[in-house]
């Protein structure tokens, strides 16, 4: 189920004070945080956002196709590698 349009999106109160902070600043600077279940809101257009994936923090550049999204969804938390080598040379 989706959310309920009574409500308002969720976005942690941390960040909403990072992003205001840095909105009342002139010059740009990259904001840290692990909340990947922050919805992404129109006053982050434009800012530099750097998504906790686990082991690093990933720098996403908030456009705005992204509104409505969570940051989670940009900053993938699995790094797949490829399947196993076929070995069936070796077990005979």
């Amino acid at each position: 189920m989706t959310r309920s349009q009574k409500k308002n999106p969720f976005v942690a109160n941390h960040l909403l004070r990072k992003i205001k902070k840095v909105n009342t600043k002139e010059e740009k600077e990259i904001i840290v945080t692990w909340s990947r279940a922050s919805t992404i809101i129109p006053t982050m257009i434009g800012h530099t956002i750097a998504i906790h994936n686990g082991k690093e923090h990933l720098p996403i550049y908030i456009t705005d196709r992204m509104v409505g999204h969570k940051l989670g969804e940009f900053s993938p938390t699995i790094n797949f590698r490829g399947h196993a080598k076929n070995d069936k040379r070796s077990r005979r």
